[in-house]
């Protein structure tokens, strides 16, 4: 008969417990920082691709680490390790040049070298027109004031063709000077291009430093109308968009 006395034995199955904790914590923080980490869109500036009220993961490992693939960006080491850059016309998150903290979700439209325009409207690439086919409207709102905008497929030069929604052509973000992006820079535009603030402007955004990469937006996890507040579970099954479910991101 065991003459463990019971208070032992709580001690020793708290500590176990805590263990637990400790470990799952650990292996969260580790998939977080080198795996995959979970973002939401709280913005339609990537609309149609990205909704208001999607929840995604980001790749961690597509474009190798930098001090911003941690915690609160420590300033462990300078660059990207392996330094893998990023594929035009990928949706990448990336940390804000001008604060080194806010994240931001756009599409790479510009690689190191190239030269970037808008003109009334259409997107140019090194001089060269990146085609757009009308694919109908698409409606959305911003505040309560409801919106139709045109939808175009867009396609880049490397043969990636993704959706565009436009409202106006004649706009500045719609008819800009044309943009040479440095070495170890990308040039980033959300597929809202009407509204959507990016490397077009750039006081505010500006061109993106390729260590300032997070990650590869992969696939939408979990999307809920932003109608209804995230903490109305009872609303969820009304309210969940079913069919954006383990979405690819393209």
């Amino acid at each position: 008969m065991s003459t463990t006395p019971i208070a032992k034995r709580k001690t020793g199955g708290l500590i176990e417990n805590a263990k637990t904790i400790i470990y799952a914590g650990l292996i969260a923080i580790g998939i977080r920082t080198f795996a995959l980490e979970p973002f939401n869109i709280p913005s339609g500036s990537m609309e149609p691709t990205l909704l208001v009220g999607d929840f995604l993961f980001v790749s961690k490992y597509s474009y190798g680490y930098s001090r911003y693939s941690f915690p609160f960006g420590p300033p462990l080491f300078s660059g990207r390790i392996p330094n893998w850059g990023p594929a035009r016309g990928d949706v990448a998150v990336f940390k804000l040049p001008r604060d080194g903290s806010t994240d931001y979700i756009k599409r790479i439209i510009g690689l190191p070298g190239d030269r970037i325009q808008m003109k009334a409207g259409v997107l140019f690439i090194n001089g060269t027109e990146a085609p757009r086919a009308p694919a109908g409207t698409y409606s959305t709102q911003i505040g309560n004031v409801p919106l139709v905008l045109r939808r175009y497929i867009e396609t880049l030069p490397n043969g990636v063709k993704h959706e565009i929604a436009k409202a106006d052509d004649s706009s500045w973000a719609n008819n800009t000077p044309e943009f040479h992006v440095p070495e170890g820079y990308l040039f980033a535009m959300g597929d809202n291009r009407d509204d959507s603030l990016d490397s077009r402007f750039q006081d505010q955004v500006g061109f993106v430093p390729i260590e300032n990469l997070v990650g590869r937006a992969e696939f939408i996890f979990f999307s809920i109308e932003d109608t209804a507040p995230l903490w109305q579970v009872w609303m969820w099954p009304l309210e969940i968009r079913w069919s954006r479910l383990l979405k690819p991101i393209r």
